[in-house]
């Protein structure tokens, strides 16, 4: 039977909110199919506001991909404001997809994709609304099955009294494989209902399923084993891989936002994963190996993409884009391609020792000339041989006194504090870099009226990292080291006016550290934060350390462990973590080598240019770095432009 549209109540409710115009839908390039004519049908969530959640490439690819198969349907939801929580509440309400309005509670699979741990209570928040138990214990076979994906589902355990299931890598083949599963479950007739699917699932190897697997516990609190639970259900869960990028050309169709989104531009993934090897960056650790999109493949997603949006800057996006073998070309080719439509280039903050002026240039040829971001990471020399980020000081300089010298005025530099081994010299040595960055723009350009914006965030371990043991500093500390640096820089007298300081108190990265590296015991701690009224925790103005610090008092009663046993305790090599039986390919031998490597200062190069250090992801996961170059150039732009032209000669 049709499942009908709650516009009809909805749309009563939208004069009285903020931005109702975000809960409409009908965006260009969006997908409503008929409900009879598909047999599978998904909910797909980013569980942020939709300025926040639409852009997002990782629901995007996964809507159009499974939008693409006969006799599936996908559907998008955000999370709603609390003016129109308030107001869906009261008037009955549920969750509904933007899309065609229907109620999350019809669709077979509500999937989530988490890019951070604090968007946990807006899930909470979601599922309440939608009339879904927030236990995953209480739900019945009239339910949807609840999957969680992204970075944070690395380790889904502090969610997993909320989720049904968690896919860790890469979504395009897995959501595809576990609709195939739900088809034919659903085809026999739904035998065994529920708990029958789930266990198909998990058997799978490749979807993992918390109600399968027992936690036991040391007395002192720390993890003795995780264990299966039911028959052929595997100890490890392990990630999925996407080897040819070129297969899988999406979003071909990008969606074109109806209200302001954090990004306005189209966007084209160019390579996938990263062997930099930053000791801190879970993103780059869990999506290893590197797999680069061609040239060729990249120059077609972006005719496709501007022609089906009209948007006028492309993003190049990758965790570190200039590092595409063919990078260079593909500026040049993109920007002589579209110079008379005056189509902007971008790139995610650029790498010291990847950057150079050619390609600056190329980026900015036919967009506005915008600030330069960098990430050395560390003030220091020595805390950025700790944390692997081969920059020095004279790599930054050398490259920032050439952006100077070719028309830039402002540079922006990212670091973090609260990095493992961190004195505040380290912390001071921040600024001094940025003086050194405006004294070198001033030598060069022979003008005072250069900035530099120092932007600063906390470290926070993560899972499958080689910081995963690591000790988090505390939000006292971490505020103690922003002070010391803010007054560093404002009492220059020479040069602190031109410095720019943006920063974050430290109570926000213990709250993401206790999630991060928390297990099943924090779950408590989310229900009773969401339960207090907590939603958008990843919004400085509805975030609240001392919601979260009473909920973990109340959350952790009896359980011998508090907020400091899961933030600020070192682990030891001994410890079972309690995402151990995810497998994300990386040997747990190589990653406490490499933690070991980082207390004594070693550096390690990249392995895309070196031999191998045996992370494990290769032999692991059958997989293999992929790199090219091709030797393929991108279109002129006459043959791009080639069908206009002939349609002018014919009189058209």
């Amino acid at each position: 039977m049709p499942v009908e549209s709650v516009f009809p109540r909805l749309e009563a409710l939208l004069p009285h909110v903020q931005k109702p115009i975000q809960y409409v839908g009908g965006e260009l390039n969006s997908t409503v199919k008929e409900w009879d004519s598909c047999d599978v049908r998904w909910a797909l969530m980013y569980p942020d506001a939709y300025e926040v959640g639409l852009p997002n490439q990782g629901v995007m690819i996964l809507y159009e991909v499974l939008n693409e198969r006969e006799g599936v349907l996908a559907e998008r939801t955000y999370s709603v404001w609390p003016d129109l929580e308030a107001l869906m509440r009261e008037h009955q309400v549920p969750q509904f997809t933007v899309d065609a309005h229907r109620p999350v509670k019809a669709f077979d699979v509500f999937g989530l994709s988490f890019s951070t741990e604090l968007g946990y209570t807006n899930m909470l928040a979601a599922l309440d609304l939608a009339g879904i138990p927030l236990e995953a214990a209480d739900r019945t076979d009239e339910d949807p099955i609840v999957l969680a994906g992204g970075h944070a589902a690395f380790n889904p355990e502090p969610i997993a009294d909320f989720i049904d299931c968690a896919v860790i890598g890469d979504g395009e083949q897995a959501v595809l494989d576990i609709t195939e599963i739900i088809r034919a479950w659903k085809a026999e007739g739904r035998p065994g209902g529920r708990s029958e699917l789930l266990l198909r699932l998990a058997k799978t190897g490749g979807v993992y399923v918390p109600r399968f697997y027992d936690v036991e516990y040391l007395p002192d609190g720390r993890i003795a084993r995780v264990v299966p639970n039911a028959p052929g259900v595997p100890w490890r869960v392990s990630k999925h891989t996407v080897m040819d990028l070129d297969e899988w050309p999406y979003p071909k169709q990008p969606l074109v936002p109806l209200a302001e989104t954090v990004h306005e531009r189209m966007s084209v993934e160019i390579f996938r994963g990263c062997t930099r090897g930053c000791r801190f960056c879970q993103a780059g650790m869990i999506t290893r190996p590197v797999r680069e999109r061609s040239i060729t493949g990249i120059g077609e997603m972006v005719e496709r993409g501007l022609k089906a949006t009209g948007f006028e800057e492309v993003g190049l996006l990758s965790l570190s884009s200039a590092d595409h073998t063919e990078i260079g070309d593909i500026a040049k080719g993109l920007a002589d391609r579209y110079t008379e439509d005056k189509i902007g280039l971008s790139l995610p903050s650029t790498r010291v020792d990847a950057f150079n002026i050619d390609l600056a240039n190329e980026l900015t040829r036919n967009g506005r000339r915008s600030g330069l971001t960098f990430a050395p990471e560390g003030g220091s020399e020595r805390i950025r041989k700790v944390i692997n980020k081969m920059v020095s000081e004279e790599d930054l300089i050398r490259t920032v006194a050439a952006a100077y010298g070719n028309g830039w005025r402002q540079v922006k530099l990212y670091f973090m504090v609260g990095l493992p081994t961190e004195t505040d010299e380290d912390v001071l040595q921040i600024a001094e870099m940025a003086k050194n960055v405006i004294q070198k723009g001033r030598e060069v350009t022979g003008q005072n009226d250069i900035r530099c914006t120092v932007s600063i965030g906390g470290f926070v371990p993560k899972p499958h990292t080689p910081f995963q043991w690591a000790p988090q500093l505390s939000a006292e500390a971490t505020d103690a080291r922003l002070g010391k640096l803010r007054d560093a820089i404002r009492q220059d007298r020479k040069y602190g006016k031109n410095i720019g300081f943006r920063y974050h108190d430290g109570k926000p990265g213990i709250v993401e550290g206790l999630l991060s590296r928390g297990d099943r015991r924090t779950g408590k701690i989310i229900r009773a934060v969401y339960e207090d009224g907590g939603r958008f925790d990843g919004w400085r103005e509805h975030f609240s350390y001392d919601r979260w610090m009473a909920s973990a008092e109340k959350g952790l009663a009896g359980t011998g462990v508090d907020v400091e046993w899961y933030t600020t305790r070192e682990r030891g090599y001994e410890e079972v973590l309690p995402w151990d039986h995810l497998d994300s390919g990386l040997d747990k031998d190589w990653l406490w080598e490499d933690w070991q490597d980082a207390l004594e200062e070693v550096e390690v190069d990249d392995c895309r240019w070196t031999p191998c250090f045996d992370c494990g992801v290769c032999p692991q996961m059958q997989t293999a770095i992929q790199v090219g170059p091709t030797g393929k150039k991108l279109l002129p732009l006459t043959v791009v432009n080639q069908g206009a032209d002939q349609a002018k000669g014919a009189g058209v």
